[in-house]
C-alpha cells in the first residue's frame, strides 16, 4: 500500500464523517415525495437503463 492509497482512504473517511450528520438531518427534515415525483424520476432512469442495454447489445 502506497501513500496515495492511504491519503485517499483518510480523505474518504473524513468526507463521510463530515457528510453523514448533514445527510441524516436532510432525511429527517425533508419533504415526502409524491407519486408524480417518483414517476418523474423513474421514467428518465428507465430510459437510461434501456439505452445502456441497447448499447451493450450492439457490442
Amino acid at each position: 500500500m502506497d501513500w496515495l492509497t492511504i491519503g485517499s482512504a483518510i480523505l474518504v473517511a473524513f468526507m463521510l464523517v463530515m457528510l453523514l450528520p448533514h445527510a441524516r438531518r436532510m432525511l429527517k427534515e425533508g419533504r415526502e415525495g409524491t407519486f408524480s415525483d417518483w414517476v418523474g424520476v423513474l421514467i428518465p432512469l428507465g430510459a437510461v437503463v434501456l439505452f445502456v442495454i441497447f448499447l451493450m447489445a450492439l457490442v
